[in-house]
């Protein structure tokens, strides 16, 4: 494989490695809501990833002298558009986790896959291989599998079922935005445009959540403080699989980069059942099939 083609297939390697990241923040951030609720352990994931965020982008700065970003209209609005989203995105999801599982509610957002496609192609012109487009919907057949409601409980499943579902939606504004701040600010150098806009993403949402927080839930920021170890590891992981996110969506559209970050779900599944004793179903397990055979045909297109 030439250097070329190396290239073509990084947006790959950094998927897989964001989807094992995201799934370690996921479980920290879960453990933290009992305490700072839903929307605190949302700001957690931004405000004490930030300074890491930092970090690395000093650094990929520092190795890319040659950079010239243009923080044009379109990065701006990207960047914004994208940041607003992941915070709606992130805290659906964890409300989702309590009503559905952990591991089902992590399936359920990968609803962003079709969702992020058909928004990539209709507003954004991304063309995608007709195989491709098999995978998204066979990936989706598996999601209307898993999502399907239980008799036993009908009202905490459709609400848990809906949070994963408005989930998905946020977070493929956020990926179609976020792939355009990148592309809009220095799309010679993806990797520095990707940490760029980790960066300033980051800063917006720690400042827009948590003021309003301080506002209108001011125990909040106590209780987020009372947890600062375990939210130390939640912005390390959380900051590193933005980091990987924005990268892939540089280099490849967005409904492809979220078709193989699907490989979060057996992942998510281990962990759920690992650390919160959630079993899965035999039919939530063939959703979960269907849908990876989705993510390998996605890949493959």
């Amino acid at each position: 494989m030439t250097i070329r083609e190396w290239g073509a297939m990084l947006w790959i390697f950094l998927t897989a490695a964001a989807a094992p990241l995201q799934v370690a923040r996921n479980a920290l951030q879960r453990g933290l809501v009992g305490d700072a609720g839903p929307w605190g352990a949302t700001l957690v994931r931004f405000l004490f990833g930030l300074p890491f965020s930092i970090a690395m982008f000093a650094i990929v700065a520092a190795l890319t002298p040659d950079a010239r970003p243009d923080p044009s209209l379109r990065f701006w609005l990207g960047v914004s558009a994208g940041a607003a989203a992941q915070i709606a995105a992130t805290g659906c999801l964890l409300l989702a986790m309590h009503r559905a599982g952990f591991a089902v509610a992590t399936v359920m957002q990968q609803s962003s896959l079709p969702l992020g496609a058909l928004l990539g192609w209709v507003a954004l012109g991304d063309r995608l291989h007709p195989a491709a487009w098999v995978g998204v919907a066979v990936a989706t057949s598996g999601l209307v599998i898993l999502s399907w409601p239980k008799r036993a409980d009908l009202r905490g499943s459709l609400a848990g079922a809906t949070l994963g579902l408005a989930s998905g939606a946020a977070f493929a504004v956020a990926l179609n935005g976020y792939r355009q701040a990148g592309l809009a600010l220095e799309p010679a150098h993806p990797i520095y445009a990707a940490l760029a806009g980790v960066v300033v993403a980051q800063t917006l949402q720690s400042v827009g959540l948590g003021g309003a927080l301080a506002v209108l839930r001011p125990r909040t920021w106590g209780a987020v403080g009372a947890s600062w170890k375990a939210s130390l590891g939640a912005g390390l992981f959380g900051s590193a699989a933005s980091a990987c996110w924005f990268g892939a969506l540089a280099l490849a559209p967005a409904g492809l980069v979220r078709a193989v970050g699907v490989i979060e779900t057996p992942i998510a599944a281990a962990v759920g059942r690992r650390l919160f004793r959630e079993r899965l179903s035999a039919r939530q397990w063939l959703g979960g099939a269907l849908t990876s055979v989705g993510v390998v045909l996605t890949a493959l297109a």
